[in-house]
């Protein structure tokens, strides 16, 4: 738990550990982000593209909620602690990629190809400052990863749900290693202490 009780500012390791204890290190954020991703590919498929980017859109909504239901039925909190000077970043982070979102909605309006590969950009961008957030270089690579695949996708005008899947493989991956490295954790402090 975070020290709020002190004059002085917690440390940013305490403040980072305190974001990975209250949200499982970030692994059930990526989780479901993931499906939301798959979804609108599954969309994408079934209906069109430009439903799915309302999918997208609508599901992406949703994600801090179902992610903080998923972090509590795990056993964590889903929230940091009140004096955490880390939670203004993951504030200002989030008002900063809605502020992208339309940017997105007009590429998504001009070639429709694009859409996915812009937002696989954007989110990636997002998940390097979780780097700064969960204390974790992981986010850095994830962040890379969806930006480089962002990249390949709209350089070989990749079909839609294409985009649309990468970004979902990415996320569950990267969900599945943050989740793994937290269940060993887990495991090596009992038998430390």
């Amino acid at each position: 738990m975070l020290d709020t009780t002190s004059s002085a500012s917690p440390t940013i390791a305490a403040a980072q550990q305190d974001m990975r204890t209250a949200y499982l290190g970030g692994a059930p954020g990526l989780f479901v982000s993931g499906f939301v991703w798959a979804i609108a590919g599954v969309v994408c498929l079934m209906r069109s593209p430009q439903t799915a980017v309302w999918a997208l859109y609508v599901g992406g909504a949703l994600i801090h909620p179902v992610a903080g239901l998923l972090t509590r039925l795990l056993g964590s909190s889903g929230r940091h602690a009140a004096g955490n000077p880390l939670g203004t970043l993951a504030l200002a982070t989030t008002i900063w990629m809605i502020m992208i979102l339309p940017l997105a909605y007009g590429i998504s309006l001009w070639r429709i190809e694009l859409f996915f590969p812009a937002m696989l950009f954007v989110i990636g961008g997002r998940y390097l400052t979780f780097a700064t957030l969960f204390g974790r270089k992981l986010f850095r690579v994830c962040g890379a990863v969806l930006g480089l695949a962002g990249y390949l996708l709209a350089a070989r005008h990749a079909a839609p749900f294409v985009g649309a899947f990468t970004g979902a493989v990415i996320e569950i991956t990267f969900g599945g290693i943050l989740a793994a490295g937290l269940r060993n954790a887990r495991a090596a402090t009992p038998a430390s202490a």
